[in-house]
């Protein structure tokens, strides 16, 4: 809100705002509302929705070589011509067939669905690992069978400590928020869940540890090697190792953290 009353104080003709950041669902028309409030000779404000969908650590080669560019606005004339201005743009190094023309809400959700679902795969084969160590099955064998299938595919179902990141569990907690201010208790209880596996997965772990420990870590040296949320970037922000360094702190171990 205070950067769009900037803009509208700013300003002395008609401008387009294109949203990149990644915002609850019809941020961009109460934009445009602050923005009408604030300057009313400027109006009609068009503002465009344009997720970015650049992973961290491979983000400049995203941005050269996007998998797709997604443009949302409002369905009237001058939006629509905005769109095309914003895709002729992106036209000088990503093709046409990559840009997609939405509306202003579905390019908002997009993003949200987009990490939603990533994390969504992370948690689901964190469950098998659960049951593959229970049954005796390997998860690395169960992942490859089910990877091979076309409609899963092999990219994010490799077991783990657990997804970490600025992104998915911020991104979850607002489709939760969303889906229950929307009174649907089912979706929101269906994204939490995928949270709460999260959670339960880097519990499970820091257990493992101390259990393979002689169940005492009081006193013993521990390397950490990797405390990164992923490889590629020293990003520490909701890494899964602070989670199992918390856990093995309190368990009174050593730590040396790379």
């Amino acid at each position: 809100e205070r950067m769009a009353r900037l803009i509208a104080k700013l300003s002395k003709s008609p401008k387009v705002i294109v949203e990149r950041s990644t915002v609850p669902v019809k941020t961009a028309t109460a934009m445009a509302q602050v923005l009408t409030a604030v300057n009313k000779e400027c109006a009609p404000w068009v503002v465009l929705s344009n997720p970015e969908f650049s992973r961290e650590g491979i983000a400049m080669f995203d941005q050269a070589s996007p998998e797709r560019v997604m443009i949302g606005g409002d369905e009237n004339l001058t939006a629509t011509m905005a769109i095309e201005s914003l895709a002729a743009l992106y036209n000088a190094w990503v093709p046409r067939s990559r840009i997609i023309a939405s509306g202003l809400w579905s390019a908002e959700l997009s993003k949200l669905t987009a990490n939603a679902f990533l994390a969504q795969r992370v948690s689901s084969i964190n469950s098998i690992s659960a049951l593959c160590e229970a049954t005796g099955a390997d998860v690395n064998e169960v992942s490859f069978a089910i990877g091979v299938d076309s409609r899963i595919g092999r990219k994010g179902i490799q077991a783990s400590v657990g997804f970490g990141g600025a992104c998915y569990e911020t991104h979850l907690r607002n489709l939760v928020y969303l889906s229950n201010s929307y009174r649907l208790p089912q979706v929101a209880k269906y994204w939490e869940q995928v949270i709460k596996m999260n959670d339960y997965q880097k519990s499970r772990f820091a257990k493992k540890v101390v259990s393979a420990m002689f169940n005492t870590v009081s006193g013993k040296k521990l390397s950490i090697l990797g405390y990164a949320y992923k490889k590629n970037t020293s990003d520490i922000r909701f890494s899964a190792a602070t989670d199992v360094c918390k856990t093995l702190l309190r368990e009174r171990a050593a730590l040396c953290v790379y």
